[in-house]
């Protein structure tokens, strides 16, 4: 790392300390782990912001380039911002603010406002673009719009979401209803694409929902390809030495409930089984990129395995609430 960032990650860490030790003196054993933590923030932070980036201008391009040109619509709360722009005088990149808006509230409540932060930063930014930035239109063959439209809007909400954000807020939406209604996120998701389209449908011509539909499928392949899954849930076994401290993280920072396995690891130093702790959770997979920030805090080497969850019954699965300390 450059000596300069490591001179001020060293002298944010010493501050910090000073605060919470008040007139104790601080120790370079207590500054150590507070400056691998910023570091380990701050490397995160920039893949993410990366990964926003990428997919807003993806989506950007998957708008102007080939969907708006053409008034086509896709699913969504990009749908809907697409459908009244062609029955309002509004602006695209406003339509996308207004309508994403009450979505992103939403997650303020039910994810939290890390996440909600980074959304409405990423749905202004995708709004700029479209606002600001030209794009060429790549083509009037509608085919071609439907399919690649769809496909570099699902690149973009896909990459969005690997950054820990949301670029359509409509899949919020689709998870806390779930959560009520004890249904799947991808039942939600089409009820509420259903509603879209038959919209499509009445305002403008079944040809244009149709080829709608078909944006909404190529984009939801991408998504799926690009984040391993539109499920809503992924489950998360880990393997370290420092299962302690991870446990601790899962259950106080992050309030998530987690199993532990008594398990023994087959290759040691010395050719002999070995006891260790195996720690499993699961976890919404817009959660997922804080959940590798915090455990690469602790342990950089665990060994991560990660698995599509298609649907859960019963049990913790919502976070745990904190407790009011008197």
């Amino acid at each position: 790392m450059n000596p300069i960032l490591s001179k001020l990650l060293v002298d944010i860490a010493k501050k910090q300390l000073k605060k919470r030790q008040s007139q104790k003196p601080v120790s370079p054993k207590e500054v150590v782990p507070l400056v691998r933590s910023f570091q380990v923030e701050l490397t995160h932070a920039l893949k993410e912001f990366l990964f926003i980036i990428i997919g807003v201008f993806s989506a950007g391009f998957g708008l102007k380039g080939f969907l708006l040109p053409n008034r086509f619509i896709d699913g969504g709360a990009t749908g809907i911002s697409l459908l009244f722009e062609n029955i309002t005088s509004l602006k695209l990149g406003i339509l996308l603010v207004i309508v994403n808006l009450p979505f992103i509230i939403l997650a303020s409540r039910t994810i939290g406002k890390k996440f909600a932060i980074k959304s409405i930063v990423a749905i202004t930014m995708l709004a700029l673009v479209v606002h600001f930035v030209e794009y060429p239109t790549v083509t009037e063959d509608k085919l071609l719009i439907a399919v690649f439209g769809g496909f570099f809007l699902g690149l973009g909400i896909g990459m969005s979401m690997r950054g820990g954000s949301v670029i359509d807020g409509t899949e919020v939406l689709a998870i806390y209803l779930g959560r009520k209604l004890s249904l799947t996120i991808g039942d939600v998701l089409l009820l509420i694409n259903i509603i879209i389209f038959s919209a499509g449908a009445y305002i403008l011509s079944v040809e244009t929902a149709l080829y709608a539909i078909l944006t909404y499928l190529a984009a939801a392949k991408t998504v799926d390809f690009v984040v391993d899954g539109v499920e809503e849930y992924v489950g998360v076994t880990i393997i370290s030495n420092k299962h302690q401290e991870l446990r601790f993280m899962l259950t106080k920072k992050l309030r998530r409930a987690c199993t532990i396995y008594a398990g023994k690891g087959g290759y040691g130093t010395s050719g002999d089984s070995y006891n260790k702790d195996i720690i499993y959770t699961v976890v919404t997979r817009l959660e997922l990129a804080k959940l590798q920030t915090e455990i690469d805090k602790i342990d950089k080497k665990a060994f991560i395995i990660m698995g599509i969850v298609k649907d859960l019954r019963g049990g913790m699965i919502k976070r745990k609430p904190l407790k009011d300390k008197h």
